[in-house]
């Protein structure tokens, strides 16, 4: 399987990396600094320098060509305004989707927040944040021809992974390891009845694959 992740140098985004390059599939993560190639390398993934925030439609599905599966693990991250919130959490998982669409990839997976709301309130930038994660899940969700998952973690932690989560339509607020999201991602790539789900992700007492496939079959 080839999976393209948007945002390759994400702490998520590493952590799958080298889940998916062990397990043997063909990774290659989307940055925008040239300067990280060497660190998606050495987590078995094929770096693309490509920036989300300026790159056409046509550029990016050149990069989704032959891609069995995109995951959208970009963000601005902490310290950034909120019109970057707006350029990068909204935008470029629209232009991924629009991308996904013209390459015709359809398996779409996208990392998300929990309470992320589009109309969600508030002048402060994690409020902007929110809203813009909410519009990306409700631009995605609304593609037809994308098999979509979205997933929305908790509050994100650097624990080591427990493999046991929490994975449901409401969880609730709770932390959840990163390890233990990227685990998830890496599972929920394996199980297409999971396409059309919003999930909510904190730790828990299940193990990743009893979870995802309790979500699968519990649609």
């Amino acid at each position: 399987m080839r999976i393209v992740i948007a945002g390759g140098h994400g702490q998520i985004a590493m952590r799958l990396e080298r889940l998916l390059a062990a397990r043997g599939d063909e990774v290659a993560g989307i940055i925008r600094n040239p300067e990280q190639a060497d660190d998606l390398t050495t987590a078995g993934a094929e770096p693309v320098v490509l920036d989300l925030e300026s790159a056409s439609v046509a550029e990016l599905a050149r990069v989704l060509a032959g891609a069995d599966a995109v995951v959208f693990a970009a963000g601005a991250g902490p310290g950034s305004t909120a019109a970057r919130k707006e350029t990068v959490d909204r935008d470029a998982a629209v232009l991924l989707a629009d991308a996904a669409e013209r390459a015709g990839v359809r398996r779409y997976l996208i990392v998300s927040s929990i309470n992320a709301d589009s109309e969600h309130a508030g002048d402060g930038v994690f409020d902007a944040y929110l809203r813009a994660k909410g519009a990306a899940d409700d631009a995605v969700r609304a593609r037809s021809a994308l098999d979509w998952t979205v997933v929305r973690p908790g509050a994100l932690t650097d624990d080591a992974g427990t493999g046991q989560v929490q994975l449901t339509e409401r969880t609730g607020r709770g932390p959840v390891p990163r390890d233990d999201v990227a685990a998830v991602l890496a599972e929920l790539l394996t199980v297409p009845g999971t396409a059309g789900l919003t999930l909510e992700l904190i730790g828990g007492a299940t193990a990743v694959e009893d979870a995802v496939r309790a979500a699968a079959e519990g649609r």
